[in-house]
């Protein structure tokens, strides 16, 4: 794990810490995991913030609407990176720091501007209680102030380093529970093993331009799917690889990182 890593999986844990009081530390995942989200969502975001809403406005003004509405924003939101993800509030961290009397609503609003994949993630977390609870202990402004000095972009903290500080939040956040983290992800060694086993003799997938789809079926944190992909774009750079997975027990403990994969990750 990279120093820079783990300063940034030290800070975030830092920042836990001022939820001390109206929560006890195996509650703090609540609220640090979602945030964690939504932060990083919030810095992808924000180079294109202002088309997103000048295109949002220009074609809701002509009647677009549904998928067709959807797939030009997604369009416009996402510049020379591949994303399902945009935003329509008028909202960011930045400008939720404005308006401290009402940053529990705003935070809401902003949320609810996300678009449907990225709302659903929220949904699973139950945040909006959280972010209720935040605000009735006077907490929300301060957790929202220092998340909004952390700089989550791609360009500051890449996918892989992304993947390694929310398995990190993830099992450092069981443990505080109680919980066996073993349960929602694996090591990144053992799947990189596996990797290695599975697709070592398949020499289909290293075809030029073969498309391929890989899902599995009990994902956890997606660690097996973000590591496949990694492997075989090692060895097949032409690969063109579908990422698919599911997780119950994950979404249970409100790490649904299986429906993040190309949103956070």
């Amino acid at each position: 794990m990279a120093a820079n890593t783990q300063d940034l999986i030290n800070l975030v844990f830092e920042i836990a810490n001022k939820l001390r009081g109206p929560y006890r530390p195996p509650q703090y995942r609540k609220v640090m995991l979602p945030m964690t989200v939504l932060r990083r969502l919030d810095c992808v975001l924000e180079p294109t913030k202002a088309e997103v809403l000048v295109e949002f406005a220009k074609l809701k003004a002509q009647g677009l609407e549904g998928d067709a509405l959807h797939k030009v924003l997604a369009r416009k939101a996402s510049g020379d990176r591949q994303q399902p993800l945009y935003n329509i509030s008028d909202f960011t961290f930045t400008k939720l720091l404005g308006d401290p009397d009402g940053i529990a609503a705003n935070l809401v609003s902003y949320i609810s501007g996300f678009s449907q994949k990225a709302r659903t993630i929220f949904d699973m977390f139950g945040f909006e209680a959280e972010i209720e609870r935040l605000d009735k202990a006077n907490r929300l402004f301060l957790i929202v102030k220092e998340f909004a000095n952390v700089n989550l972009h791609p360009d500051e903290v890449t996918n892989v380093q992304m993947g390694y500080v929310f398995e990190e939040l993830v099992r450092r956040f069981n443990e505080q529970a109680n919980e066996e983290a073993g349960d929602h992800f694996t090591p990144r060694e053992v799947i990189r093993l596996m990797a290695h086993l599975v697709y070592t003799n398949d020499e289909e997938v290293y075809k030029p331009n073969i498309v391929r789809t890989i899902y599995d079926p009990t994902c956890g944190t997606g660690g097996m799917l973000s590591v496949s992909e990694e492997y075989i774009l090692e060895h097949n750079p032409q690969a063109h690889l579908g990422l698919f997975g599911q997780e119950y027990r994950a979404v249970r403990a409100g790490i649904q990182r299986g429906g993040i994969r190309h949103l956070l990750f």
